[in-house]
Formats: C-alpha cells, structure tokens, sequence
C-alpha cells in the first residue's frame, strides 16, 4: 500500500466531513464523475458535485470514515468507509459500511462509485 495515497484518501475524507468542499475539488479532475447517493444518478464536473454537496448538507448530515484503502489489480482505488447519515433532526438513516471504487488520474480522482456491501 503505497503511504501517500493512505494519506490522500484520509484527506479528502477529513475534508468531506469539515465541510471543506474547496480543498476537497482540488483533488478532483476538471471532468471529474460522481455518484449522487443520495438523489441518484451521477453529476459531472466540480461545480456539479459543489452544487450536490450544498443541495445535501441541507437535507443530511453524512460522515464517512475511510478504514482501508486498497488498491485493486486494475489500479482503482477501493476505500472502505464507515458511514452514518443523520438527517438534520439527529435520527440515523443509514450505518453501514460501503465500498468507494475511485478511479484516479494524475494524482486526483477522476470518478468514483458506490458498491454496498451486501453486492460484493
């Protein structure tokens, strides 16, 4: 396991959960693909996943944990997270682990999808 993408993931993830969305793009292409978890679908570019993230954060309250990092055979980035989501009010609705398959390219992560655990 190569040390610096540990610590990259461990960043994006202590990004997501302080809100920091600016210092978390900058770690996404500029075509960067992304899953809306939450509404379905996917959004395409920065400005769709600051527009996703914003629309959520004033619905949700997620915080998502990473507790391994692998990198798989094709060289996609596997990070399995911890995640709870609460709405607003405090009432879980969802405690489970996921699956986050990154793919990466030079250095920041170019996509990402969410594979649940009972589908491994």
């Amino acid at each position: 396991m190569d040390i610096s993408i540990q610590n990259f993931f461990e960043a994006a993830y202590y990004h997501f959960n302080s809100r920091h969305i600016d210092a978390l793009l900058e770690l996404m292409t500029p075509d960067v693909h992304w899953p809306n978890g939450w509404e379905g679908g996917y959004v395409e570019g920065p400005q769709g996943v600051r527009d996703y993230w914003t629309r959520q954060w004033k619905e949700l309250n997620p915080r998502v944990n990473p507790e391994t990092v692998t990198i798989l055979p094709d060289g996609r980035v596997d990070v399995l997270v911890y995640q709870v989501v609460k709405n607003l009010e405090g009432q879980v609705l969802f405690d489970d682990f996921v699956h986050h398959i990154y793919t990466m390219r030079e250095g920041l992560i170019q996509s990402m999808e969410i594979v649940d655990k009972a589908n491994e």
